[in-house]
C-alpha cells in the first residue's frame, strides 16, 4: 500500500541527510498520514481514507462533503 493521501495527493519528497562533514546520503521526507473513518452522511456510509494531517484541518474546517468533492474534481478520490 503506498503512502498517498487519499484527498489532497501528498505523498513522499527525497532530499539529503547533510552531516557536520557534509557528506550527503538520500533520504525521504514521507507525508505525515493517518488511517481515519469518516461518516458520509448523503450516501450514509461510513468510508476509511488514508489523509494528510493537513487534509484533516481542512476537513475540520470545511467538512468532509465538501473536500470530497473538491477531491474527485482533482481526481484523487474516485
Amino acid at each position: 500500500m503506498s503512502r498517498v493521501c487519499d484527498l489532497t495527493g501528498k505523498k513522499a519528497m527525497s532530499g539529503n541527510n547533510v552531516s557536520f562533514s557534509l557528506n550527503r546520503t538520500k533520504r525521504k521526507f514521507h507525508a505525515n498520514l493517518v488511517k481515519k473513518r469518516f461518516y458520509i452522511p448523503e450516501e450514509d456510509k461510513w468510508v476509511t481514507l488514508k489523509v494528510s494531517t493537513r487534509a484533516l484541518k481542512n476537513i475540520n474546517k470545511k467538512g468532509i462533503s465538501a473536500i470530497l468533492k473538491e477531491a474527485r474534481e482533482k481526481g484523487f478520490y474516485k
